[in-house]
């Protein structure tokens, strides 16, 4: 029975079988209820309409003759009564079966009425139209799929309005601190020093740096440039990283250790693209651990992956906040703006796309705030 109950098709030959047998019931039914009284009304009547005279025992020669005649007048009026009841109860078997398979059709034809006016309203840009699931058929599976669908739509047009929020609200500040500069040079209020000059170039340097990562957030995530993964040696690729950013660990008195295997361990990777992702993942521990700090990069191979994992003495991460790291222009502290060091907050977008276009998966973890935080991503072995 519970196959019947989660299969289509076995419901479409359910219901095509209900038909048949309602129909077949209603025939039998009116067949037993009209052929004694369409039979009866037939045989006491002849073929003119008058009533049928009684034939004794002691007939005749020419009686014997009107007896034969008269059993093929019974017999013709035999046939005509079955067909008269046959005719009635036809009609009657259709009347069920058609009433019997509108009521059938209506139930299993529901869901995809449903769903058809759910997508015209989701068209339409009303994404929180869902339809109601029941059952475990396919048509169930289908509604079921159709939903996520359109949570998906739903959740896409969150993140485009969000992004133009975000988009937007990152163009002001800087805009804005360009604009303020412009007019208290011109109404006199700040004097034309080489400090106001370089006050402005930061702000347009600022808003350039943003306008770049937002082309590199835009061709990642359409995939629009070619990789060229190749063997590589994955301790080369920290150490690459390490050196870029070995002055600005000096700047800041934060101490960056390196624990990498002592053999050479190959990874399939695209060499300018990881190193990009140990850059940006070891700049943001700099950046979230205060000075004495210490940063760590390491490298484990666990299941036939290399994992590396940054892990910094920093301002850690709330736990409900570990799931939203890696969104768009999203900061674990709200106070950091850009110009104070916080980032533009895509870094970690453009870092997980990488990753996830070389086979791999990215995460974040941390004990809460204030105890460090660990970036790990894995890449295959070669």
């Amino acid at each position: 029975m519970k196959f019947f109950q989660q299969r289509l098709g076995a419901k479409l030959f359910l219901s095509y079988l209900a038909v048949v047998m309602a129909g077949a019931l209603a025939l039998m039914l009116a067949v037993m209820l009209i052929a004694p009284y369409s039979y009866a009304r037939h045989m006491m009547t002849d073929e003119t309409g008058t009533a049928m005279p009684m034939m004794g025992r002691g007939m005749g020669l020419g009686q014997g003759q009107n007896a034969q005649s008269g059993q093929g007048l019974g017999l013709a009026n035999f046939r005509a009564g079955i067909f008269e009841a046959v005719t009635y109860a036809t009609l009657a078997a259709i009347t069920v079966a058609v009433v019997a398979s509108f009521i059938l059709s209506r139930r299993i034809v529901a869901p995809l009425r449903a769903m058809m006016s759910a997508s015209q309203h989701i068209s339409a840009g009303h994404y929180d139209e869902r339809v109601q699931v029941s059952g475990s058929d396919e048509l169930a599976q289908l509604a079921g799929h159709f939903n996520q669908m359109a949570g998906q739509l739903e959740q896409t047009e969150n993140l485009r309005r969000r992004l133009l929020g975000d988009v937007s609200h990152e163009l002001r500040t800087p805009l804005t601190g360009i604009k303020g500069y412009m007019e208290g040079l011109i109404d006199g209020v700040l004097p034309a020093t080489p400090e106001t000059f370089q006050q402005v170039y930061q702000e347009a340097d600022r808003l350039g740096r943003l306008v770049e990562d937002l082309q590199e957030l835009s061709r990642v995530e359409s995939r629009a440039y070619e990789m060229e993964i190749r063997p590589v040696n994955a301790a080369n690729l920290v150490q690459t990283a390490a050196r870029r950013l070995a002055h600005q660990f000096q700047a800041k008195n934060t101490q960056l250790a390196l624990e990498l295997p002592p053999d050479s361990l190959q990874i399939l990777a695209d060499e300018d693209r990881i190193i990009q992702v140990l850059t940006n993942l070891a700049g943001n521990a700099l950046q979230y651990t205060p000075a004495g700090g210490k940063v760590t990069i390491s490298i484990t191979t666990p299941d036939g992956f290399a994992c590396f994992t940054i892990t910094d003495t920093g301002i850690g991460i709330p736990p409900d906040q570990l799931k939203r790291i890696f969104d768009r222009f999203y900061r674990v502290d709200k106070s950091r703006s850009r110009q104070a060091g916080g980032g533009s907050g895509i870094g970690l977008t453009i870092a997980r796309h990488i990753i996830e276009t070389h086979g791999g998966q990215i995460w974040a973890e941390s004990a809460g705030v204030g105890q460090g935080s660990s970036f790990h991503f894995t890449l295959p072995l070669a």
